[in-house]
């Protein structure tokens, strides 16, 4: 086992053993009791916070994906720099600043929250699949062409199969950061959990404030993890590999 490796275990395994103890401390001292005393309510929130976050990952991946493709196609190559620059323009704006610039255009309510988190996404994903169709091999494409591929072959047997491996990993950054500012959709009138984190903040209750956070804690850990063994049963072990070792 490499040095690098044995470090990024300790310091993964170390963080689980916190996270145990942070929970054996948190429940020792009721800090998780209105999950199991307003199971109801919970269920409700968790249900609005995992609609937040699949609707509009789900609209970010099939807008971001198909503009990272078009801007790598040779005719539209002069367009990938404002592209670029557009998609970079929404991810320097703050989270919570978003919310409100689509608050004062569309309002208050759930699609003003879904619309602000699908901006805010489009950027990891979009980059991700330029950057990983362009770090494609020429060779491989030079080969792919002697052998009388078109270029749609090309795409789909080629470039993003070598791809797959930047576009999920652009994908998972996006759906794990959407889980965690979805907690912001309560602002506006968009429900989650923030409902519970905001409440308790102004009340300060710590009940509150940790039944709403601990969730979406976990919301994150879950949606990650799902997404690596989505990665690996997709992307071909040869990318995979290449991938780790780059």
């Amino acid at each position: 086992m490499s040095r690098k490796k044995l470090i990024t275990n300790v310091v993964r395994y170390v963080l689980y053993a916190l996270m145990v103890l942070f929970f054996i401390w948190a429940l020792q001292h009721h800090y998780l009791a209105s999950i199991f005393t307003e199971s109801d309510k919970f269920f409700v929130m968790l249900k609005q916070h995992l609609k937040l976050v699949v609707v509009s990952s789900f609209l970010a991946i099939i807008i971001a994906v198909p503009a990272g493709i078009i801007v790598t196609r040779k005719s539209f190559k002069k367009a990938e720099w404002l592209v670029s620059n557009v998609a970079n323009l929404g991810q320097t704006i703050p989270s919570i600043a978003v919310l409100a610039l689509m608050m004062g255009v569309l309002g208050l309510g759930f699609k003003t929250a879904i619309f602000a988190l699908f901006i805010y996404s489009l950027l990891p994903i979009y980059r991700n699949t330029v950057a990983g169709i362009n770090s494609v091999n020429d060779k491989l494409i030079d080969a792919a062409k002697g052998m009388g591929f078109k270029p749609y072959q090309i795409l789909f047997r080629i470039e993003l199969p070598n791809a797959a491996y930047s576009i999920i990993a652009g994908a998972r950054t996006a759906i794990v950061l959407n889980i965690g500012t979805a907690a912001l959709a309560f602002l506006i009138g968009g429900g989650g959990f923030g409902t519970w984190i905001f409440t308790g903040i102004s009340l300060f209750n710590n009940d509150l404030l940790l039944s709403g956070a601990v969730p979406v804690i976990l919301l994150a850990i879950m949606a990650d993890y799902l997404l690596r063994l989505l990665e690996y049963l997709l992307v071909p072990k040869g990318v995979r590999r290449s991938a780790k070792t780059s």
